[in-house]
């Protein structure tokens, strides 16, 4: 059966902030999309970067290890970086591996850009 793709969609707000939100499954086969949009966000340095989870699916270690990954690349580029709008299984995820406590979260995409401006 083949791997759904995917959805990744990017916006910038006036502020410049960039909101990312990842639509379906992020897993190891379809995570690629989302690596290069996040990859190419950090470089291009917004004041805050927001990803949007609340239409994703499923999320499994190698998902939570690319938003570890690119919490860690917007730190060291002094970039705000938050996750908002947890769907349920990405929440459990975070819950059940600790996770949680690493990140800035919020309810809504608005909330996170609130806390920027």
């Amino acid at each position: 059966m083949p791997v759904a793709p995917l959805g990744v969609e990017v916006r910038h707000t006036p502020s410049r902030a960039a909101v990312c939100a990842l639509v379906g499954d992020l897993d190891i086969e379809s995570l690629g999309p989302a690596r290069e949009a996040l990859d190419r966000l950090v470089a291009e340095r917004p004041p805050a970067l927001v990803v949007d989870l609340g239409q994703v699916d499923f999320c499994d270690s190698s998902g939570l290890n690319l938003l570890l990954q690119t919490r860690m690349a917007a730190a060291d580029v002094d970039l705000a970086f938050h996750l908002a709008a947890l769907s349920g299984p990405v929440r459990h995820l975070l819950e059940l591996t600790g996770a949680k406590a690493v990140f800035t979260i919020y309810d809504t995409v608005d909330e996170a850009l609130a806390a920027d401006s």
